[in-house]
């Protein structure tokens, strides 16, 4: 059976319609300021094991919890530091996740079996309004099959999620277009284990220093418990297999070419993720290498533009026939963190240094 899609535009109605089904355990897919989140009652072990289901997801690996106040996190949450204050005072709401030591009150099946729970307060007026309605704090991971890119529109939720879960509110597409920053404040030192768009910089600002987890940039061992989504496995992945190649401009534009002209030879198409700045480079080579595909994820100065397209252009080449996609090393701007860790998750750290 097709899963029921609701536009956000008819108010109060979707709002109370989520919450209902929420309440009773069901699963709602509705948009945030960063990607589309897959809502189940944070409280309800069957509910969050759910979510596991629909998305395929190793159940090791934490969910979020949203909140739409302050006060809702109280119960789930043993105690709040200072630094962690501070950061709510300045972030929330918004795009940031903090990490607690958790009380009795969450499931293990929400934290992936840790003693720690990812609380978010997030800015977008229909996630808030629909928790609201439900009255529960509400679990919810990004709503695509796990491993696959975050969804930023409804249709890329109906394409991954329909017939798996009960309701998709569509509020078209999302502002920012990858997932909230996660700080650790469970221990002495806080540690930033996602990147996203408050960055480290915004951080220290407010709390002082902060140390990065290496699994931003390094991949994780098959034995280590992951702290929060997307650290271990294979996350934002298109069908076909992701290259990234780094380097000089223009260097890397002739690796690119050399891998187009070898899968010419093999009759295969090939992706091109490149920037405004360098699209010349693959389309004066077009008549002679028909055999490209290329996606342009926005300028190069821009990042808050090439993180809002990433996710976008990653899907799209799953309608397209190509056998592999190549990625020019984006690593530019205020989110160049957050776009490079997607990036190499995607392609599961397969980079080419020219």
């Amino acid at each position: 059976m097709d899963t029921l899609v609701m536009k956000e535009e008819q108010g109060q109605v979707v709002y109370e319609k989520s919450g209902a089904i929420l309440r009773e355990g069901g699963l709602v897919a509705f948009p945030t300021e960063t990607v589309y989140g897959l809502g189940g009652n944070a409280l309800d072990k069957s509910a969050s094991q759910k979510i596991y289901t629909a998305k395929g997801r190793p159940s090791d690996n934490p969910l979020i919890v949203h909140i739409c106040n302050e006060e809702m996190m109280l119960p789930l949450v043993a105690y709040i530091p200072e630094k962690a204050k501070l950061l709510m005072d300045s972030f929330w709401p918004g795009p940031l996740t903090l990490i607690f030591k958790k009380t009795e009150f969450v499931p293990y099946e929400t934290t992936g079996g840790l003693d720690t729970v990812a609380i978010r307060f997030p800015s977008h007026i229909c996630a808030r309004k629909i928790i609201e309605c439900a009255g529960v704090p509400i679990a919810a991971p990004s709503a695509n099959v796990s491993g696959r890119p975050s969804p930023t529109m409804a249709d890329h939720v109906v394409e991954d999620m329909n017939g798996r879960i009960d309701m998709i509110v569509d509020g078209g597409s999302v502002g920012i277009g990858v997932e909230s920053t996660i700080v650790d404040v469970s221990g002495e030192l806080p540690m930033i284990l996602r990147p996203g768009s408050i960055t480290k910089e915004m951080i220290e600002q407010v709390i002082g220093s902060v140390k990065m987890d290496e699994a931003i940039t390094k991949k994780v061992s098959d034995t280590v418990a992951p702290k929060a989504p997307g650290m271990k496995y294979r996350h934002y992945a298109p069908k076909a297999p992701l290259t990234i190649v780094s380097g000089n401009e223009e260097l890397v534009a002739s690796k690119i070419l050399d891998i187009i002209k070898e899968k010419k030879e093999e009759n295969q198409m090939v992706g091109i993720i490149c920037t405004n700045q360098t699209k010349s480079f693959y389309t004066e080579k077009k008549d002679d290498l028909n055999n490209m595909v290329i996606k342009v994820i926005g300028d190069k100065q821009d990042s808050k533009q090439i993180a809002h397209n990433l996710y976008h252009v990653l899907r799209a080449f799953d309608s397209e026939n190509v056998s592999i996609i190549v990625s020019e090393h984006i690593s530019t701007g205020i989110l160049k963190d957050a776009i490079e860790n997607r990036l190499m998750k995607a392609a599961g750290h397969k980079i080419i240094y020219v």
